[in-house]
């Protein structure tokens, strides 16, 4: 029986993908748990938008990240750290305090995770983090770490 997986079944087939299985692995596993259905005209057409629109979401998500690296190069975010009489800094900063501050400041939202560079930022000075956008798609935060005393 041809069926279209809904899901990733190991040792069957990935998602959206049209494989030749057994009626009764179909019938008594595949259906039951919704991890298929049967290849039917419309169902063929669902899977067909489906993979439509997913490329066109991939497309739109690319885009916005390549407009987001050229926002990115005027952007700059500045930190502060505390600093004592000598100009020795205590602690760090963190990537959640520069997401936030591109969030206030700016409005860009990103993720922590996705930055490359993730060193302390313990000392003064600047400072250019990587982060990446999309698959392959890498922007650069300019970070200004000022002193504080305290």
């Amino acid at each position: 029986m041809e069926v279209i997986l809904l899901q990733d079944v190991k040792g069957v087939g990935k998602k959206q993908q049209t494989v030749n299985v057994s009626d009764g692995y179909a019938n008594n596993f595949l259906f039951p748990k919704k991890l298929a259905v049967k290849v039917s005209k419309k169902s063929v057409e669902i899977l067909e938008n489906q993979k439509e629109n997913a490329r066109i979401a991939e497309e739109n998500a690319k885009n916005n990240a390549l407009e987001l690296v050229e926002k990115l190069k005027t952007a700059e975010v500045t930190a502060s750290l505390k600093v004592g009489k000598e100009g020795r800094a205590f602690g760090s900063v963190s990537l959640k305090q520069i997401c936030d501050e591109l969030l206030s400041k700016y409005g860009y939202d990103i993720d922590k995770r996705k930055f490359i560079d993730k060193g302390p930022l313990d000392s003064l000075g600047y400072y250019n983090l990587k982060v990446e956008l999309h698959k392959g798609i890498v922007g650069i935060v300019k970070v200004h770490i000022v002193g504080e005393e305290g």
